[in-house]
């Protein structure tokens, strides 16, 4: 597998070739080392561990301390991917400032090569503001799980005519405000395929069809290890809860039953010690 890191200007070039970008996201060390090792381009740190590792109902209680304890974690077990830490919810929403400190919080402490946060115009600003201090912004447009009770639910973005044109000029706003990359999440797919079209810099898909530059899941869905729903969008490669659970079930047997630990896992001594220890 070819180790050289990943950049931004290698993403714009997958674009203008037409090479489709990989994006996974990661949450700890060893889930870090394996999706670097199997070659995947981009690992986003996303605030989705707020549910899939941290066992909230949404994204939004996850803090930036949280964010940023995972996100050094996987800094230490990938070398080959761009890495993108996910702004929490009220990281950058409130105060211009206070966005690009906690922004660069993520490149300065947990060794992050960019931040991705959500929202479109009304996001131009401070996107900017984070950019004109020397950090890269990936932007996401649709369904924003930050503002899923302002969306109303986790519904799909952008199925009429004038929704589809509204997400059409936030994107073109994000790229002009210097986004190098946007996730278009839960977006019919001809709307997502016009979208990319549209622009020079990449999407990245998530529940948008195959019309965007690139595809990103989260590896808990895509391995099956979450149970509580599947969106329509996951295709589960794997099903590991169903094979944890198979493979915590027969240890706890084999401890019940005494077959477990065997010789092979028993350390020994020699019968002369053995000797010596049955005269305590």
């Amino acid at each position: 597998m070819e180790s050289k890191k990943v950049t931004i200007l290698d993403l714009r070039a997958r674009k203008r070739e037409g090479i489709p970008i990989t994006m996974l996201t990661a949450y700890d060390y060893p889930s870090a080392l394996v999706v670097d090792r199997a070659g995947i381009d981009v690992i986003l740190v996303g605030d989705s561990l707020a549910m899939v590792v941290l066992g909230h109902e949404t994204t939004l209680p996850v803090s930036m301390e949280e964010m940023l304890h995972h996100c050094r974690a996987v800094r230490r077990g990938a070398r080959r991917a761009l890495l993108v830490g996910d702004m929490p919810f009220l990281s950058y929403q409130a105060d211009v400032g206070q966005a690009v400190t906690n922004a660069g919080r993520f490149l300065k402490e947990a060794g992050m090569d960019a931040v991705k946060l959500e929202g479109g115009r009304e996001m131009a600003e401070t996107i900017r503001a984070i950019l004109d201090a020397g950090i890269p912004v990936m932007g996401h447009l649709g369904l924003t799980p930050q503002s899923i009770h302002k969306l109303g639910g986790y519904k799909v973005q952008g199925k009429d005519a004038a929704a589809a044109k509204r997400l059409m000029e936030d994107a073109r706003i994000l790229e002009e405000a210097g986004c190098f990359s946007i996730v278009l999440e839960a977006i019919p797919a001809p709307v997502a395929e016009r979208i990319t079209r549209s622009l020079s810099i990449p999407t990245i898909g998530i529940g948008a069809g195959p019309g965007c530059d690139g595809q990103v899941l989260v590896l808990h869905d895509l391995l099956g290890m979450f149970e509580r729903f599947t969106p329509r969008f996951v295709k589960k490669y794997a099903n590991l809860f169903q094979e944890m659970t198979r493979a915590i079930e027969a240890y706890r047997g084999e401890v019940l039953n005494r077959s477990f630990p065997g010789p092979e896992h028993t350390f020994k001594i020699s019968e002369e010690e053995l000797a010596a220890l049955e005269e305590l």
